[in-house]
């Protein structure tokens, strides 16, 4: 495969590492949920935010890295797929900055507030107010579900590419 049709290494570490804190935000949040009330739940919800907010960070960095360096010259398909996968990754890329903004606004809406690792403190984007942390709650757990439908047709879809189509679109992401 040519270097000309890959992803450069800055996109493809992006990819990569938003995936691993979109991975691990969900994996917290599965945990967390089930425990009840204890230092080690509360200890989850700070890893759950973290996580959240470097997955917002790095979708900025992605879309501010994507205006500076295009993607490279999509590999042939047919039109419908190249709309859809266009069109997929931009709804995933408003869902990767929606999702971390209402979990950050309920936090904050919940009287609680954002310090990125323990030591960077957020301003708060929400006032405190039962009402509106219960929207953003419920607009953060809609928009889970569909990060992860997402995530589930952006995969099958590469996955396809690579055993059914033999193309490269699955190999222009990888790490190498």
């Amino acid at each position: 495969m040519t270097e000309r049709i890959r992803y450069d290494a800055a996109s493809r570490a992006i990819h990569w590492l938003t995936f691993l804190a979109v991975s691990t935000a969900f994996g917290i949040a599965w945990r967390m949920d089930s425990l009840p009330f204890s230092p080690l739940r509360l200890k989850l919800f700070n890893w759950h935010k973290w996580a959240g907010v470097t997955v917002l960070l790095l979708t900025v960095v992605r879309i501010g890295w994507r205006l500076y360096k295009p993607a490279p010259a999509p590999v042939a398909m047919p039109a419908w797929q190249r709309i859809s996968a266009k069109a997929l990754h931009g709804v995933l890329y408003l869902a990767l900055l929606a999702q971390p903004l209402t979990g950050w606004a309920h936090s904050n809406a919940s009287g609680y507030p954002v310090v990125w690792f323990g030591v960077l403190p957020l301003p708060n984007i929400a006032p405190k107010d039962k009402a509106i942390s219960q929207a953003f709650e419920n607009a953060h757990a809609a928009i889970g579900t569909v990060i992860l439908v997402l995530l589930g047709v952006h995969v099958l879809a590469a996955l396809k590419h690579h055993f059914v189509d033999h193309d490269d679109t699955l190999r222009r992401m990888l790490p190498r």
